[in-house]
């Protein structure tokens, strides 16, 4: 029963220090896989899990170990920042795949990346014929950023020379059936004001599950009872 209690205890003791390690080094490191960012990861995952499972190992010599590789990857991190060229070697930087519609087969085995991998990263941005791609960057962190041909590309309203509605950063208003107070102070909007909009459609606060003020000031409600009788629901 000792062993359970100790693995426990090391379990919940290897995520803690890992969520707080998460936090040290910053939303990069979740966000963008770079080369350090993964070394990184893979790193602090070994030692996690040794200190989670490995009974021989010391928890005190674990902990260093995390404590030194924390730190490491945060020098490094600063290093990055403050010289580009260290950055390159650090993080890796962008290749080009795709330039003027060509493809660059050196540029390709420089980095070991295919032709099928390059058809598969297209679709995914909803590209099924190459011939529409002017420019394709494989960025630093593996994803693939692609500029289309003009004749390809979407047109905007200011292409269409149409003047642009204004629009906001959505505030959400009520979450899981609770009035988000703060969000309503920090956008000059009151309580009673949003009860007074949910009263407008036959409702109380109580009925509402979420609520949320869009991009464009349109009210958006979800209630608890949403009038459907019968969900789909796809096996």
């Amino acid at each position: 029963m000792h062993v359970y209690v100790e693995i426990l205890i090391r379990t919940v003791l290897a995520i803690l220090v890992l969520l707080l390690i998460a936090r040290i080094l910053g939303k990069q490191t979740i966000s963008n896989m770079t080369f350090h960012d993964f070394v990184t990861s893979i790193t602090l995952g070994a030692i996690a899990a040794n200190l989670a499972f490995n009974e021989l190992l010391k928890l005190t010599h674990l902990i260093l170990a995390l404590i030194v590789i924390t730190i490491m990857s945060y020098l490094l991190s600063v290093i990055a920042l403050k010289s580009r060229k260290m950055r390159s070697w650090i993080s890796g930087s962008p290749t080009v795949l795709i330039e003027g519609g060509k493809i660059l087969e050196d540029n390709m085995k420089k980095v070991r990346y295919t032709l099928d991998s390059l058809d598969q990263a297209l679709r995914e941005k909803g590209i099924f014929d190459i011939e529409e791609v002017n420019y394709v960057v494989l960025e630093d962190n593996g994803m693939v950023s692609v500029l289309k041909k003009d004749e390809y590309q979407f047109v905007t309203k200011k292409d269409m020379k149409l003047h642009p509605n204004g629009q906001v950063f959505p505030v959400e208003l009520i979450m899981d059936g609770e009035v988000m107070e703060k969000n309503l102070e920090n956008n000059g909007l009151t309580k009673e004001w949003l009860e007074r909009e949910v009263r407008r459609k036959g409702k109380r606060i109580s009925d509402v599950f979420y609520a949320a003020r869009g991009t464009k000031q349109q009210l958006i409600f979800d209630f608890y009872e949403d009038g459907i009788q019968q969900s789909i629901d796809k096996e």
